[in-house]
């Protein structure tokens, strides 16, 4: 009796992981963990010995870090839905690895388990919170390595919000400090906070991070761990997204409160001096002079811009001093993701991770059965359709001099045969590739895999031939149909990704696929931010911490943000400001043409609002894949995928989508937790 009473005596000081609720019950492991006392002060006397080493202390940072997402396996076996559940594409299967396509076919609710990241990210806070509270016990550590530390653990704190945020709209704030354990699960139990506190949370550990992490990370192993930049990328995009319409302002949410105070969880007052806000966080970026756009020297087979681009360029140099006109325009923006370039060397990319190389890779799921791959990725007729003309005119209105063929008509779908430049920057444009690809810009070849596409794959050694410079065309007896023991594994659009993936890469040989850093932040997104935050601000904003002023709608600085990143492309830059609508629209279509199958258009679509609704009920469309080698014509009609794949390429996206739920079993164990509020025409709850 008098052991029990010890134990009972510390239960009374236990810290919060063992009956924190914020919708979620954190035992050990589960309530018969939460009894077995002894294994408790086992567990507890393991996290003693923890802060009494600076490398188990590492060790420890390093496991609350385990919760975060591997952001780069974007469509199989993801941790979140943002890219499989984009209207940029949708997947050939509908199973477990490939659940986010399930948001598309609005087959989620409450109940769904797929992508239950709600308990892991609050178990990253709480690990966090323990450093945060005993870091000072650690006795071997240096001050440097101390402030470092802290810096870490604040950054997960802010950072696992974020995810938060993104996936959940508004949540409860987890406190800093634990609760008594005394307290009933009444006073322990939070309500969602509001959009903004959720966003000052984020800002207040992120800034906290900027001050205490190191300013750069020289080892190989230490590049995903986050610098003072990182920390300032986050804000940029948070602030930029908090400002966004759909949360600055949105009367959609009039009558959504939070019970305890009345508090809108979605501000009803639009504040346009938070364009201000987010556009002082990007230039406070800019500002470090540490990141720039990832450029290639020009070579001997480097395409020769268009007269009209060249001329809009002249003499232009980005940041650094190069000349726009000395550099590769193709080279330039594939090296920045299919590995030719190591992380090391590569100054556009501010935060990043390690994606699978296997089967959970974007190369398995784009790539045909030849290569290794399951050729189940299936990008829209839209994404090609939003590329450029290479002298920077749209499909819709091409100049006479690069036209783009009317669909329908011989010119789209004949073969360019050996006209024009057939091979340009190490890209091989195959003699049958069809018409309507001829005369594209760059990031349409770095990004879109279609139909005559050659596939390198070099780095099979082996001696089947057919497993290695495969031209993969989608006709329905063509090179990329479905393996007879995998009736499923084709692609029903005639469009794939190819942005993350290398000449050599080929899953037929074993170990023979480069490794990649996927770009989670990356400086062409800055620069973006900086133009539309800018382009938005309508009136000068300076912030009274950094002493930053902005100017609203300032030409100079929006220009010369936004004509970086067509400049690279190998596209003319923009020579004067046009009215704020049409700018706004500019960025829009630069955003979605540069950040295609990055994970940015899920996001971009809700912040914008109405975008979303528009973009989601647009019919699907590709090629016709059901057509055959003999009838090109057929193949290359625009088809809407609906009648053919209705399982797969059907749509529906109402009010509910802007968030995910939150899951039905951390609704029942904190009853102050409320889902959002849905009017559809009939007043309704999703519950």
């Amino acid at each position: 009796m008098k052991k029990i009473n010890v134990y009972m005596q510390k239960l009374r000081n236990l810290p919060v992981h063992l009956c924190f609720v914020l919708g979620f019950l954190v035992c050990s492991n589960s309530c018969k963990d939460f009894l077995s006392v002894d294994d408790y002060f086992m567990n507890m006397t393991q996290l003693d010995s923890v802060f009494q080493r600076q490398d188990l202390v590492d060790q420890y940072i390093r496991g609350a870090a385990s919760y975060l997402p591997n952001e780069g396996n974007l469509w199989t076996s993801s941790s979140n839905p943002f890219q499989g559940a984009s209207d940029e594409n949708f997947t050939s299967w509908n199973d477990n690895r490939h659940a986010a396509i399930r948001y598309l076919l609005d087959e989620v609710t409450p109940f769904s388990s797929d992508y239950n990241n709600y308990p892991n990210y609050y178990q990253g806070i709480r690990k966090a919170n323990i450093v945060l509270s005993r870091i000072g016990e650690v006795p071997d550590i240096s001050d440097i390595d101390r402030r470092d530390y802290m810096g870490r653990c604040y950054f997960l704190r802010g950072y696992y919000m974020y995810l938060l945020l993104l996936q959940y709209g508004p949540t409860p704030v987890a406190p800093d400090e634990a609760f008594d354990v005394t307290a009933d699960v009444e006073t322990i139990a939070l309500e969602r906070a509001t959009y903004d506190e959720v966003v000052d949370y984020i800002c207040q550990n992120l800034e906290k991070a900027y001050e205490f992490l190191w300013d750069t990370r020289e080892a190989s192993s230490d590049m995903n761990i986050p610098t003072k930049s990182v920390a300032l990328a986050v804000m940029s995009r948070v602030l930029l997204y908090a400002a966004s319409p759909w949360y600055n302002g949105n009367p959609f949410y009039s009558d959504w409160k939070r019970k305890s105070d009345g508090e809108y969880f979605i501000n009803q007052r639009e504040e346009n001096s938070k364009w201000g806000e987010a556009a002082v966080m990007a230039k406070r970026l800019i500002n470090t002079n540490k990141y720039k756009l990832f450029t290639s020297p020009k070579e001997t087979d480097t395409p020769v811009l268009p007269v009209s681009v060249a001329e809009n360029i002249g003499e232009a140099t980005f940041p650094d001093g190069v000349r726009v006109k000395d550099i590769d325009p193709y080279r330039s923006f594939a090296y920045i993701f299919n590995g030719e370039v190591p992380r090391l060397l590569n100054d556009e990319i501010i935060y990043s991770c390690t994606p699978s190389t296997t089967g959970d890779s974007p190369l398995w799921i784009a790539a045909p059965y030849q290569l290794g791959g399951g050729n189940g990725l299936n990008l829209t007729q839209d994404c090609a359709d939003a590329f450029y003309m290479k002298d920077g005119c749209d499909i819709n209105s091409s100049s006479s001099t690069y036209p783009y063929p009317q669909p329908g008509t011989p010119a789209s779908y004949n073969a360019i045969g050996n006209s024009g430049q057939a091979a340009f920057s190490g890209y091989q444009l195959r003699p049958n590739t069809a018409g309507m690809y001829k005369d594209r810009e760059m990031r349409f070849y770095a990004t879109m895999g279609f139909c005559h596409r050659f596939w390198p794959g070099t780095s099979y050694t082996g001696t089947d031939e057919a497993l290695k410079n495969v031209e993969v065309t989608y006709y329905s007896d063509g090179t990329a149909a479905p393996n007879q023991n995998y009736p499923e594994d084709y692609n029903r659009t005639g469009y794939t990704c190819v942005k993350y993936i290398h000449i050599e890469d080929n899953l037929k040989q074993s170990a023979a696929v480069r490794p990649k850093s996927f770009p989670i932040f990356r400086y062409a997104e800055i620069l973006l931010n900086y133009a539309e935050a800018l382009n938005e601000l309508n009136a000068d904003f300076t912030d009274l911490a950094t002493g930053i002023t902005v100017q609203s709608r300032d030409e100079t600085e929006i220009l010369s943000a936004f004509n970086q990143i067509r400049w690279r492309a190998g596209l003319p830059g923009m020579t004067e400001l046009p009215d704020q609508f049409t700018m706004r629209n500019l960025i829009k279509r630069e955003r979605q043409i540069e950040f295609m199958c990055e994970g940015r258009r899920y996001h971009d679509l809700r912040r914008w609002g109405q975008d979303a609704m528009e973009a989601y009920n647009r019919p699907v469309r590709g090629m016709n894949v059901k057509a055959k080698l003999n009838a090109r014509k057929d193949f290359y009609t625009v088809t809407t995928l609906t009648s053919y794949f209705p399982r797969l390429a059907r749509r529906v996206f109402t009010w509910k989508n802007y968030f995910c739920p939150i899951p039905k079993t951390a609704m029942n164990k904190n009853n102050k937790l409320v889902q959002i509020k849905i009017r559809d025409g009939n007043e309704s709850i999703r519950n």
